[in-house]
């Protein structure tokens, strides 16, 4: 259940990249429910799309590589000519995989950034005229990571994407603001159920419920996040309720990229304290 009005993006005409499986076709079937007119979601892949839109009311699909910006503004200029406008752009569309610096291969590295970064930065030019039309005014929502703060084992690739696309969500912020635009990046933790949680876990070598507890001692809330709260948290940020939110790269991962192992148990600390306040009454 959702804990927003259903009409909080009334009249809303959104675009979902890489909106046809995980977070993304949760966030497109969220700002569907929540009142917006229309959702396209935009992938590489046409029958994922066409199974997703079949789940997201008031939706359509199209074929779209966010690495070229022709495509990009192509799409874009469509869906406008439908409907005046475009209110929302989440920029979902993504590549990850496992890999050690010093073996990942140049072209992997570009391609990485090409999908995350450029791809985010196309779709928000391409999409920036047509959101300054929006009566609603017009909200970015860029799907980042928490990989870069401060830093993550075997995704150099994405980790720096992940870090350029929170300072262009800051530098678009800042120039956009003037047009009514509101630009936010939103960081998800590890989220149950997603391709990104089945790439990156360690293939045969584990059982799911092996890898699920090892990510779960290391959330201080005690659980996996869901598709289902990265959507809520994206439906709040292009609702009235955050129109003085922008700039912002909000992390919404249960405080992972904040653990640390305690050095010393529990027990052991309170015993120490306890003697500590014993000596300082004698």
């Amino acid at each position: 259940m959702s804990v927003f009005l259903p009409q909080s993006l009334d009249g809303d005409v959104a675009i979902v990249t890489g909106g046809g499986s995980g977070i993304g076709l949760e966030i497109a079937k969220q700002l569907a429910d929540h009142g917006c007119r229309h959702v396209m979601i935009l992938g590489r892949r046409e029958n994922v799309l066409k199974e997703a839109c079949r789940t997201i009311a008031n939706s359509s699909y199209h074929f779209c590589d966010v690495r070229s910006y022709e495509n990009c503004e192509k799409v874009v200029k469509s869906l406008a000519s439908q409907h005046g406008f475009v209110s929302i752009l989440i920029n979902s569309a993504a590549g990850n995989f496992l890999a050690a610096a010093n073996q990942i291969s140049s072209n992997a590295f570009k391609t990485v950034i090409d999908i995350d970064l450029v791809g985010s930065f196309n779709m928000a030019r391409a999409c920036f005229q047509y959101l300054k039309l929006s009566p609603n005014g017009g909200k970015i929502v860029n799907i980042s990571a928490t990989l870069h703060l401060p830093a993550t084992w075997w995704q150099v690739h994405a980790s720096a994407a992940k870090s350029e696309i929170d300072s262009m969500t800051r530098s678009l912020a800042l120039e956009w603001g003037k047009y009514a635009i509101r630009v936010n990046s939103l960081a998800p933790g590890p989220i149950a159920d997603t391709p990104g949680m089945t790439k990156l876990a360690p293939a045969g070598s584990m059982k799911a419920a092996q890898i699920e507890k090892m990510v779960k001692e290391q959330i201080p809330v005690g659980r996996q996040g869901t598709k289902h709260d990265i959507a809520q948290f994206v439906v709040f940020l292009c609702s009235k309720s955050a129109e003085f939110v922008s700039g912002s790269n909000l992390i919404c991962d249960g405080a992972n990229q904040l653990y640390k192992r305690p050095f010393l148990p529990e027990k052991m600390v309170t015993a120490i304290s306890k003697q500590l306040e014993t000596k300082s009454r004698l």
